[in-house]
């Protein structure tokens, strides 16, 4: 392609999916926690074409309002296909938008994994048509690449179309084409839909173009996981877990262990320092940070978090929207809601959790306690079964507690209130006034002790 000749994509998003059993469009289907035509616009967005354009049909609003959720949708020329038939169709509808001296790159929205390296070539092209293919030892249901005795490309043939020799050939088409614009609107305005499917393939126009003397140019790979496309859910599921053990694999180089890198899932962006273990049946979602010398255990979930070096976050854990600094530790049975801040070498224990509350230096946290909307100091002790009272079926409010205070198991801190530097709330207490620095709160009721009591007994049945 010259320098100043302009790319422009079509992705082809319009299909129903019927094989997938679901309502919900094919191309919103999550891989790796993101829908798969988000792969595909994203691939495409590195190439840096001069428009894309998404040809949509079944479920069109759906498709664009997640689009516009991912703030992808400014560079989008939508296109409606009203009516599916077939591929060459789907590209015709978006031709009208495309520059005549464009080079047009079509793409799958339903192959998702697609690397822009491998499309690079296909985009070098002045006249003809660049097409990927890939060999495969099983081809059933692809179209299959009919080459000339000298090897050069004369047609693809659908498989439902082929004759049994045809069906025979291994090179199949992966439906990633490139080819100069006004050559492909000519071409589309010469397809019929006299076939098996009684549809306008796109892929016909590898014919029409070998007739017209231009070279189809076919760009041979090997990478199938790029190429697969997907038609059902067990598709969707095999691609899903072939895409984790390669991103296992990105990550174990860049000094990430694994106890079983086949038992990891990544769900959006992550980065991770060195020295990290990470145990089975971990879930990363959204943006994470992770630093050096960080422990995960097993059956953790960590959503939109940074956790800092040092950390250790023991076993079936939740984090969401959580910030961990140096040293800090989490666990076993945690939860870690929105807007929580442990400073350096805070301790969160088991059974324990924190919403919208910053955990001083060194403070603790260990046992069977609910932490909500609170600033908590340094060296801070908080014992089993404390609860922070922070709602009033209204409104939240808001815990104070200054440094070095000790609060005793047990004790209900009924806010807005504040617990000054250096007090100690004992155990069992209901804190509903504010406590000064160094003073001991207490509210228990006094102790009675009553002799010869006799516990209740069961009624005998009658």
């Amino acid at each position: 392609m010259p320098v100043d000749t302009p790319l422009e994509v079509i992705i082809l998003a319009a299909g129903k999916g019927t094989r997938m059993r679901s309502s919900l469009p094919k191309v919103l289907h999550p891989l790796a926690g993101k829908p798969m035509l988000l792969h595909v616009l994203q691939t495409a967005a590195w190439l840096k074409p001069k428009k894309i354009h998404v040809v949509v049909g079944h479920g069109s609003d759906q498709v664009q309002a997640a689009v516009d959720q991912s703030g992808l949708s400014a560079s989008i020329n939508w296109v409606e296909q009203k009516q599916q038939n077939g591929t060459g169709h789907a590209v015709a509808q978006a031709m009208p938008s495309v520059a005549k001296n464009a080079v047009v790159l079509v793409m799958a929205g339903d192959v998702p994994l697609i690397q822009a390296d491998t499309l690079k070539d296909l985009t070098k092209v002045e006249t003809g048509i660049h097409l990927l293919t890939i060999d495969l030892p099983q081809p059933h249901g692809f179209g299959r690449i009919i080459r000339q005795d000298d090897g050069h490309v004369c047609a693809i043939v659908e498989e439902k179309d082929a004759s049994e020799a045809q069906r025979a050939i291994s090179e199949i088409n992966t439906g990633l084409m490139a080819m100069p614009a006004a050559q492909l609107k000519d071409w589309l305005s010469h397809l019929d839909n006299n076939n098996a499917q009684g549809e306008y393939y796109l892929t016909d126009v590898i014919a029409l173009a070998h007739a017209d003397k231009q070279v189809v140019t076919a760009v041979v790979t090997d990478k199938q996981d790029e190429v697969t496309g997907i038609n059902s859910r067990a598709e969707l599921a095999q691609l899903e877990r072939a895409y984790q053990l390669q991103l296992a694999h990105h990550y174990m180089a860049q000094g990430v262990s694994f106890a079983d890198p086949a038992r990891v899932d990544f769900r959006g962006d992550c980065a991770f320092g060195q020295d990290v273990h990470v145990d089975v049946n971990v879930v990363f979602a959204g943006e994470v940070r992770i630093g050096a010398d960080v422990h995960i255990g097993p059956n953790t979930v960590i959503t939109d978090s940074v956790i800092e070096d040092g950390c250790v976050v023991e076993a079936n854990c939740v984090i969401e929207k959580a910030v961990l600094n140096h040293n800090c530790t989490v666990g076993p049975f945690a939860r870690l809601r929105p807007e929580t801040v442990l400073q350096q070498g805070a301790r969160i224990g088991n059974f324990v959790e924190i919403k919208k509350s910053t955990i001083g230096v060194g403070s603790k946290v260990n046992h069977l306690s609910y932490v909500g909307d609170s600033e908590v100091g340094e060296n801070v002790n908080i014992g089993a079964g404390v609860i922070t009272c922070n709602y009033d079926g209204a409104n939240k409010h808001q815990t104070i507690i200054g440094d070095n205070v000790f609060v005793g198991s047990d004790c209900q801190l009924v806010a807005p209130v504040t617990i000054a530097t250096g007090a100690t709330i004992g155990a069992g207490s209901t804190i509903v006034k504010d406590v000064k620095a160094g003073q001991l709160a207490l509210s228990r009721s006094a102790q009675r002790a009553i002799e010869g009591w006799q516990r209740p007994s069961k009624r005998t049945k009658k």
